[in-house]
Formats: structure tokens, sequence, C-alpha cells
């Protein structure tokens, strides 16, 4: 049974917005969609029980009528980059609201919204899994598993306190096993030089009943870690 205690808030109600948004419903959070068109709110059907706020995403006025004081994180999947963009820096900069993601449309302008500190993502059923893993709170999210159920590819988010560190260090220092990197949305396998960046997409391979340990080693600081 999951509790109804995280609050999200979503900008834009089309696919990709609507699908995230019944999907967290779903697992229980308490969701408030954004969207300036009134209409598009039927994509949520008459059983959302969550806020449906009329207006502009990048509009303080209507993020605090969506409860973004509150938020754990707040996803900008409407239909324009700009729009995403300023929601997600407004949210982050002006109301302190850590989690953030936005959606893209131009691939060439990934690399800069990602300096900025705003993770972005870009397709309908894909963004909306993606953007889950982003939001919701910490846990490994299996990407692949083998017939057998032993062998697991699972995204693992890294503390702060590894940035900088060498990728073959942190496999040393956490036994972890790193099977591939996203990085400004292209995937990478670390070299022996390889660092870990603020905003890397970390992927392990790991036996099933390691990746809890594994999750904890690599989620705490690096002293804690040795």
């Amino acid at each position: 049974m999951y509790r109804r205690d995280v609050h999200f808030v979503i900008m834009g109600c089309g696919r990709v917005g609507s699908t995230l948004a019944l999907s967290l419903a779903a697992r229980g959070h308490d969701v408030a969609v954004i969207d300036q068109d009134r209409a598009s709110f039927r994509r949520l059907g008459p059983d959302f029980e969550g806020r449906r706020v009329v207006g502009q995403g990048f509009d303080s006025d209507t993020l605090i009528r969506a409860g973004i004081q509150n938020a754990y994180a707040c996803a900008a999947v409407s239909s324009g980059d700009n729009s995403n963009l300023l929601t997600a820096r407004v949210a982050r900069e002006e109301f302190g609201v850590e989690n953030v993601v936005a959606r893209i449309y131009d691939p060439g302008r990934a690399a800069i919204y990602q300096r900025l500190g705003i993770p972005t993502v870009g397709t309908v059923r894909w963004t909306a899994d993606r953007i889950l893993r982003r939001l919701l709170p910490h846990g490994a999210t299996p990407q692949h598993t083998d017939p057998s159920g032993r062998v697991v590819v699972a995204e693992i988010a890294l503390h702060e306190g590894w940035i900088g560190v060498p990728y073959a260090a942190i496999e040393a220092r956490t036994g972890t096993r790193i099977a591939y990197v996203l990085r400004f949305g292209e995937g990478m396998i670390p070299e022996a030089e390889s660092v870990y960046q603020a905003g890397d997409i970390v992927n392990v391979i790991a036996l099933a009943e390691r990746l809890g340990r594994l999750e904890r080693a690599l989620e705490s600081a690096p002293e804690a870690a040795s």
C-alpha cells in the first residue's frame, strides 16, 4: 500500500504529462497537473483525484496554486522546450525543488540544459518511464533482468560526494560493476580515466540479491562507503 505523502507537480497535460500523472497517482502520490488548456485535463479521466491547475507552468502564482512549495519534484513536459526549461528553473531556483526534469524536443539543446542543472528527456512512454525514475524517492530501477532473474542491470543514483571520483575507484571501493553511463543523453562505457560528473545516469550490473547493498553504498557519501 503506497502512502499518499509525496507531492509532485507536472507541467503539461499532453500524452506524457497525463501518463506520468496517472502513474504517480496510481502509486498513491499526490499530484497537481498544470496546463493552459483546460480541455487537456480530459486525458486524466474522471477518476483522477489530483489537482488540475489552469495556467502557465513558469508563472510563480500558477506553481503556488499547484503546491510547488511542498513539492518533492517537478516535471515540465509541455510541448514547448522554452516553457519546460523556464518552469524547471523557476521550480528549482525560486522554490528550491531539487528534483526537476524537463522534456526537450531539440536534441541539440540538451547539453545546454544539462549544464544548467536541468536533466532532460525526450518520446512518450519512454519519457514517462525515465521521468518516474528521476522523480520517485530513492531506489534502484532495474532496466534489464536475465531470464533466471538473478542478474540485473539497474540505474542507481549516486551521492553527490562521488562527483569527480574516477569510475574505476568507485567500482573498487564499493564492489560495483558499472555497465554503462548516460551523459548528456549519450551512452558511454567508462574508461580508466573517466570520472563521475553531475548529471551522469549510472547503470550497474549485479546479482539481484546484492543490488540493495550496492545501492546503499553508492547513495552514501564516499567516506561512509569506504
